[in-house]
């Protein structure tokens, strides 16, 4: 809405237009989770719960099984935190394993997996072992093989394909020294020479995982703009560039908090002739690439941290259980007991997320764009919480290096390397803060763009008035049917009787989200966009919907066809009534907060004036 902010900067304005250029802009199927945002709970989208085919799981089961036994065998985790390398003899035995090309079809030498095995396979090593895991996924999940495989030209397919199947990595190159989540100030150049043929790249790229060790890389390069309805426009351009060309440089490795083992790294290119044919998607249409590789790619996140919560709930029980403190177990002492209650509960909706999402993407049916960028924004965050939780219930031996625990003598589990391999998932491939503004601009669209042609300047005022007593007769209609009671359908009633109340509480939930929304449309009109406190509590609500959407269906799931049903119905209603309390504060919080007086603060920071407050330290 703010793109027709007279009060904006040019500079903004230039940006919001390339992020609206890019975005996908039609909603071809149905999204489960935008209609939540609008008032409408679809159950049939989530319920049955969507589930591996029997010949698709057992594939993966088979795969999983050799993957775990070749880890176990031959990788220390813990020696990769030390010494920052995932050994050769490792990379190969995985590349012999295809597990650089786990999703690529087997008519190019791939295994040809779903979505859903690939997230297990990433689910299962995460839990082992982070750099391996970001190896894996950087190269699968966002490098090459993604775009590729939503993109690629046959020519290109038949290329590189099967050399992801024999071991070649590849990497993702967008990120800049001075260009992060805005893609307007991206410099790296493409620039065409002999009439077109080639282009001669320019540039540098920053923290390109897999960047030092890869073959091919996906690099994201300006090429000359174009004049699109009489304005000029930056062009953005997907290329795969080879890194034996001459020009390419690997300038710096990066080293982090944690995932030592991870070859990531700053990458510069001094005139590397690249072919037009090395152009994914089309010219210009590379940020459009890369958010729609990452509908998919971000499902990987919610999988490895699901598998890192798993390990955690483990060890919390496993310690819980042995460490006594004033003559019982820790775990019976409440302080402990709630945190396990959380770390549980949790897990069981990080794992409804997950597999719900893996399933949507294996569909092909369903848009899920606000699903993957919810499960991602969900999953990470409570992944970390439980790390953080893991460890204060570990106390000082969750602390203290595993490898110091092992020479000591005790037990050694790794929680201090996981709690710092786990705390980058929170900033990669988007942001939490960068999620609430993607997820809040896809779950507003619709209203967006009944509201283009009303607040757009150059519409003429007669097609203005037409659009605006249309849109008004669809408000009065749909808002009506938000004040309506619920009806209910049978699927929904066959829920054991407390995941039905749950999900009463979801629809109108809903309903009472939809119109909150509405009213902080109204209220701030075109200045909705810079209000991201409020757009944070309406996708805080709409992730905890969804989330409690998915848990129940997933209960409901295991109940009826699983062997593992003792503490399910338990594990969902707890993870409902915390996610309830979220909710309700979260709705409170709409017009009881302290937004106004924390900016001020804010400013009060940035223009020094609260300087004196740091005082008596070394600086």
């Amino acid at each position: 809405m703010s793109l027709f902010d007279k009060n904006i900067s040019q500079e903004k304005r230039e940006s919001l237009e390339l992020a609206e250029a890019s975005r996908e802009s039609e909603w071809r199927y149905p999204s489960f989770a935008l209609k939540l945002f609008h008032g409408v709970l679809d159950w049939s989208l989530i319920h049955p719960f969507p589930i591996q085919s029997e010949q698709d799981r057992k594939e993966g089961d088979e795969y999983l099984a050799q993957l775990k036994k070749f880890l176990k065998e031959n990788l220390d985790p813990d020696e990769v935190d030390r010494t920052g390398i995932i050994p050769p003899q490792v990379i190969d035995g995985l590349a012999k394993l295809k597990a650089f090309a786990i999703k690529i079809p087997k008519e190019y030498g791939g295994l040809g997996f779903s979505q859903t095995n690939y997230c297990r396979a990433i689910h299962l090593v995460a839990s082992f072992c982070g750099s391996t895991a970001v190896l894996l996924s950087a190269h699968q999940s966002i490098g090459v093989p993604q775009p590729l495989k939503l993109f690629g030209t046959e020519e290109q397919k038949k290329k590189y394909f099967p050399r992801f199947a024999q071991g070649t990595i590849s990497a993702f190159a967008l990120t800049e020294p001075e260009a992060g989540s805005d893609p307007r100030r991206m410099t790296t150049t493409a620039t065409p020479i002999e009439g077109g043929k080639h282009f001669l790249l320019n540039g540098d790229k920053l923290w390109c995982t897999n960047g030092l060790i890869a073959g091919v890389i996906v690099v994201m390069a300006v090429t000359p703009p174009k004049i699109i309805k009489g304005k000029e426009q930056k062009q953005i351009t997907a290329f795969i560039v080879e890194t034996n060309s001459p020009g390419f440089e690997i300038v710096h490795r990066c080293q982090f908090l944690g995932l030592h083992g991870i070859q990531n790294g700053l990458l510069r290119f001094k005139n590397v002739k690249v072919p037009r044919e090395n152009i994914i998607l089309g010219e210009g249409e590379g940020l459009k690439l890369a958010l729609t590789t990452l509908n998919t790619g971000r499902l990987t996140l919610p999988a490895a941290s699901t598998g890192i919560a798993k390990w955690c709930l483990h060890v919390a029980r496993q310690w819980s259980v042995k460490r006594k403190q004033w003559g019982a177990a820790i775990g019976e002492h409440e302080s402990i007991g709630l945190k396990l209650g959380y770390i549980a509960s949790h897990t069981f909706a990080m794992d409804a997320m997950s597999w719900l999402t893996s399933a949507m993407a294996d569909d092909k049916n369903k848009d899920i764009r606000l699903e993957a960028a919810i499960a991602k924004y969900f999953c990470t965050l409570h992944a970390w919480k439980i790390v953080d939780e893991t460890m204060q219930i570990r106390g000082g031996q969750g602390y203290e290096q595993s490898s110091s625990l092992r020479s000591r003598g005790a037990d050694y589990y790794p929680v201090e390397r996981v709690l710092r391999d786990t705390r980058i998932n929170l900033i990669i491939e988007g942001t939490s803060e960068i999620m609430h503004l993607f997820i809040a601009r896809e779950a507003l669209d619709p209203h967006l763009s009944r509201f283009k042609k009303l607040i757009d300047p150059h519409v003429q005022l007669p097609a203005r008035i037409k659009t605006f007593l249309s849109v008004g007769m669809y408000y009065v209609q749909w808002y009506l049917k938000l004040l309506l009671p619920n009806h209910f359908s049978s699927n929904l009633t066959s829920l054991p009787e407390i995941l039905v109340e749950h999900m009463i509480y979801v629809q109108n939930s809903s309903k009472r989200l939809a119109r909150t929304t509405f009213h902080q449309m109204i209220k701030y009109q075109q200045k909705l966009e810079a209000k991201q406190s409020v757009l944070n509590r309406v996708v805080e609500i709409g992730t905890d919907l969804l989330a409690m959407s998915a848990t129940c269906s997933y209960a409901n799931h295991l109940v009826k066809n699983s062997k593992h049903t003792q503490g399910t119905i338990d594990l969902a209603d707890l993870f409902c009534r915390e996610a309830r309390k979220r909710i309700e504060l979260n709705f409170k919080e709409n017009c009881q907060n302290t937004d106004r007086k924390n900016i001020a603060v804010a400013h009060r920071v940035m223009a020094q004036e609260i300087e004196w407050l740091e005082s008596d330290i070394i600086k």
